[in-house]
């Protein structure tokens, strides 16, 4: 029997019905004892473990207040529990609200901000 290149066995699958093609996914299961199903499904899944971009903790950082201050300011002391004169400090001067946070919660934090008007920095 002559070898088949991935190509033509490609084609060849295009060519059957699901049924026919289920059939072959059996026989390779009898046949290797592997199931082609798992490794398709395992490759993308390692693939987006290693492709994992940006930092793990990221710093959140007060860029500007915008035109709602006094809402940027009561989010400083929520999200920070710092006391009113210190995010009010926070808010005047911008800088760090918070170090060191995890990457996604980082992200719902600069949402809420941006939602007050303010402009925010995660570095």
């Amino acid at each position: 029997m002559a070898k088949l290149s991935a190509q033509e066995i490609i084609d060849s699958l295009k060519e059957m019905t699901l049924l026919e093609i289920k059939e072959v996914v059996d026989l390779m299961k009898e046949e290797f004892g592997v199931d082609p199903s798992a490794v398709a499904v395992a490759a993308p899944a390692a693939a987006g473990a290693s492709e994992e971009a940006g930092p793990s903790t990221v710093d959140i950082v007060l860029a500007e207040v915008g035109a709602n201050k006094i809402n940027v300011i009561k989010l400083i002391k929520e999200v920070t529990g710092l006391g009113l004169g210190e995010s009010k400090a926070i808010a005047d001067n911008g800088g760090v609200i918070k170090e060191q946070v995890a990457a996604d919660e980082a992200n719902e934090i600069k949402a809420k901000f941006e939602e007050a008007g303010a402009t925010i920095e995660l570095k």
